[in-house]
């Protein structure tokens, strides 16, 4: 039994949780170390299967295309929201993960994007791995290789807005039935409408997707989450039944912060960003029959930190908030018998991370954190020592 310092955030989850025990919240079916602080007992989800190497597709090693289901194990991974730092911290935890079970996250059954999540889930889908992906937050630009430029997509600061209504439609429907949206969802609608351009990552997907009719892979399937800006309903690109769109364009509608970028038009309707639903959607992967889901949640935090700065203090309550929906929704999952292991970031990377999710000045040092607490978690898990 080796117990993860306070840094680690892990919670595995399946059936109903039990009572706390001696201050460390358990969970049913579980193996793997009893966990200090506010972190329940760990569970190791490896299934190993053949490492591979980095790039877009190296020869001679099975995808999930191949296959369908690697090692007979029926996965999904959700990919939540979290601004450009959650997508540092998601790249980290992502190759962590792959370390740590051999489990390719290109060979997810499903995987399902919100916001910064909708960036990773589209690239994963295309056969982007996570080597690519870190090397990309270092800043190792190699050819042919999808990379983005953070400064042009206005990610650390917001331009100024336009001075008018974001959704006035948004805000009367809030007023006329208020119960069916949430404080979050009617604020949105009074926020001024943004002019940032997320043109760079609809090129970015586009050039990940060459070839691709639609832009939307075969395998793994991915879900894009949005949210209608006309009557706050939550919208699921690539699901069936869903409106027609690019996988670029819906990436991009699910990136739309609003107040920072400017809707995305799709069709007749306008889009925004999916996280004012929800920060994961995980509940959209219940009643699936996935045996296992892996949820990456970089608003979400299990073992918080107590900062002393006004904006930090009212970060970290937004992200209670977010954690508590998380866990309502992995209820939903876990109750039909699929084992749900939800990672978030815990002290050391809050400590990077601060109070603003979007600035990229602090991508590298939020990617390395990650890369090391990640490992000490899923170690822990597995029971191995952790890692220094």
């Amino acid at each position: 039994m080796v117990p993860v310092e306070p840094e680690s955030r892990v919670r595995p989850t399946r059936g109903a949780d039990r009572p706390p025990v001696g201050g460390v919240t358990a969970g049913s079916a579980v193996r793997g170390p009893a966990v200090t602080g506010n972190v329940p007992v760990g569970r190791s989800v490896a299934h190993a299967r053949p490492r591979r190497a980095g790039g877009r597709g190296s020869p001679g090693t099975a995808r999930a295309g191949d296959s369908g289901r690697p090692g007979g194990v029926r996965r999904g991974l959700v990919l939540g929201g979290g601004g450009v730092l959650g997508s540092a911290w998601m790249i980290g935890a992502l190759h962590a993960y792959e370390e740590a079970t051999g489990v390719d996250p290109r060979t997810m059954e499903i995987i399902v994007g919100t916001s910064a999540g909708a960036v990773l889930a589209a690239l994963a889908g295309h056969d982007v791995s996570t080597t690519t992906m870190i090397d990309q937050q270092r800043g190792v630009v190699l050819e042919g290789v999808p990379y983005l430029d953070y400064a042009r997509i206005n990610a650390t600061a917001p331009p100024t807005p336009r001075l008018r209504l974001g959704s006035r439609r948004l805000l009367v429907a809030s007023a006329r039935n208020p119960r069916s949206v949430t404080l979050l969802i009617a604020f949105t609608a009074v926020l001024p409408q943004g002019r940032g351009t997320m043109e760079p990552v609809e090129r970015l997907v586009e050039s990940a997707a060459i070839g691709r009719r639609g832009g939307w892979p075969a395998s793994p399937r991915v879900w894009i989450v949005a949210m209608d800006y006309a009557t706050g309903e939550r919208v699921v690109f690539g699901r069936p039944g869903a409106p027609p769109a690019r996988l670029s364009r819906a990436v991009v509608a699910s990136c739309a912060i609003p107040g920072w970028y400017e809707p995305v038009r799709i069709g007749d309707r306008r889009y925004v960003d999916g996280g004012a639903r929800s920060a994961t959607s995980l509940d959209l992967l219940a009643d699936l029959g996935l045996e296992e889901v892996l949820v990456l949640a970089p608003a979400a935090s299990f073992d918080t930190d107590r900062p002393r700065h006004p904006a930090a203090r009212l970060e970290r309550r937004f992200r209670r908030s977010v954690t508590r929906r998380l866990l309502r929704e992995a209820a939903l999952v876990r109750a039909g018998g699929t084992v749900v292991t939800m990672l978030a970031p815990g002290r050391d990377d809050l400590a990077e991370i601060g109070a603003n999710l979007m600035d990229v000045r602090r991508i590298p040092r939020v990617l390395e954190t990650s890369l090391r607490t990640s490992a000490a978690t899923l170690a822990a898990l597995r029971g191995d020592p952790t890692p220094a």
